[in-house]
């Protein structure tokens, strides 16, 4: 069984986002794999541990991308493949799903797609969706559990309603959520190997795209009003007595 597994870099989850210069700044915040999508690489991997095949770590983004990557190769994909080119810096996520589409096809008879279920920096969860639709493959969302059989796949979803059961042929595209199972850690000899990995990376000339025409457009940009307090402390010698000086700033302040 050969699978993809989609990651994303992102800020790390303790980032404090704010405006500078018209700009996104997350500070010396570090970039990190996407939370979510080492799910999608742990489903992946427990795929190939029980059916066989390969694990390719597939990721759009800038050079220090490979970090993430590194991380997919150090919990046990195959490969990596690194999509960069500077016409994808505002890239949106129809025009994401048009490169990774475009690259999944390069990488050719793919059984099986993975994705995280979001990512922490856009959050949308639309980019498996619009990656099968441009493939023009089944989908799958919010799996937790997946089973191959016979050419099918058959999956339990985990919706806030309960659980459902669905299946369809393979190929087809995923996305997991943390059911799937405990994120594994990269073992040191994972991490060594990792380390020393090539990680092609793809321009859109190799991927034969044009860059793509959906992009995120910011007319304006700044850090929201702060909003600030201040807390007085109400003392007196009696309970009443505080009780009426408490009242008496209530309607000084006309709260009532």
């Amino acid at each position: 069984m050969k699978i993809i597994a989609c990651i994303k870099q992102v800020p790390d989850s303790e980032a404090k986002v704010k405006a500078e210069n018209g700009q996104i700044t997350w500070g010396e915040s570090p970039l990190v794999i996407n939370p979510f999508d080492e799910f999608a690489v742990e489903g992946a991997l427990l795929q190939k541990e029980a059916y066989g095949g390969s694990v390719t770590a597939l990721c759009i983004g800038p050079e220090s991308a490979r970090d993430a990557l590194k991380h997919a190769l150090a919990m046990g994909a195959d490969e990596a493949i690194l999509i960069s080119d500077p016409a994808l810096n505002e890239i949106d996520s129809v025009g994401a799903a048009r490169v990774l589409a475009a690259a999944i096809k390069k990488i050719g008879d793919a059984d099986m797609i993975m994705f995280g279920r979001q990512t922490l920096d856009n959050g949308s969860g639309l980019t498996a969706a619009q990656t099968a639709r441009v493939l023009g493959l089944p989908m799958l969302g919010l799996v937790g559990q997946i089973k191959v059989q016979d050419g099918s796949v058959r999956v339990e979803r985990v919706t806030e309603e309960g659980r459902q059961t669905l299946s369809t042929k393979l190929p087809a595209v995923l996305s997991v959520v943390q059911s799937i199972g405990e994120v594994r850690y990269p073992s040191f000899m994972g991490i060594r190997k990792a380390s020393k990995a090539n990680i092609p990376v793809w321009s859109l000339a190799d991927l034969g795209v044009e860059a793509p025409a959906t992009v995120v457009k910011r007319t304006e940009l700044m850090n929201p009003p702060v909003n600030e307090t201040k807390v007085e402390m109400i003392a007196g010698e009696t309970p009443e007595a505080i009780a009426e000086a408490l009242v008496a700033k209530i309607l000084a302040e006309k709260v009532l």
